[in-house]
């Protein structure tokens, strides 16, 4: 086990040697996960390990926890969405690879062996994340909105109606 989250690792040696690392990292270190947060103070807690399956097939198994600050889209406030992530990535060197994935591995393509870890873990977290933020409990309220309400359908004007007073005006 390592405390230290190295920058790139080369996953096929960390395979052999059954590399694990746990951590936290802070969110706003996470460039991309960042654009879809209301802020970037936190962090997510990572677990990840490195090995080989009974049928030989090398993995690499992603457990984070965090509580992501996301705006409510229907409220539009600020809330507190706690995410937990455990999945387990099949480690592939080419795309033909995938269909030999069993069922339980998303693939994850390593090309020339080297793995950014933090960018694994920020994958996987932004995957985690719902399309349409909704704060807890408030699925059933009306939503918030920034203009006034209009009951009535606003009649639109014929833009030819000027035209019908030159008609009758005969000089």
């Amino acid at each position: 086990m390592n405390n230290v989250l190295p920058e790139s690792v080369d996953a096929w040696r960390m395979v052999q040697a059954r590399r694990s690392f746990q951590g936290s990292l802070p969110l706003a270190s996470l460039p991309r996960l960042r654009g879809s947060l209301a802020a970037s103070d936190g962090v997510v807690d990572f677990d990840l390990e490195f090995g080989k399956d009974d049928l030989g097939m090398a993995h690499l198994r992603v457990r984070a926890q965090a509580s992501l600050p996301l705006t409510c889209q229907r409220t539009l406030e600020v809330f507190r969405l706690p995410v937990h992530v455990d999945t387990r990535l099949g480690l592939i060197a080419q795309e033909a690879d995938e269909a030999a994935l069993p069922g339980e591995y998303e693939p994850l393509l390593t090309v020339d062996g080297n793995l950014h870890l933090a960018d694994v873990i920020e994958d996987e977290l932004i995957l985690a994340l719902p399309v349409v933020p909704v704060k807890p409990g408030t699925e059933h309220e009306a939503p918030a909105f920034t203009g006034a309400a209009r009951d009535e359908p606003e009649v639109s004007k014929n833009p030819f109606s000027v035209l019908k007073n030159l008609k009758h005006k005969k000089t």
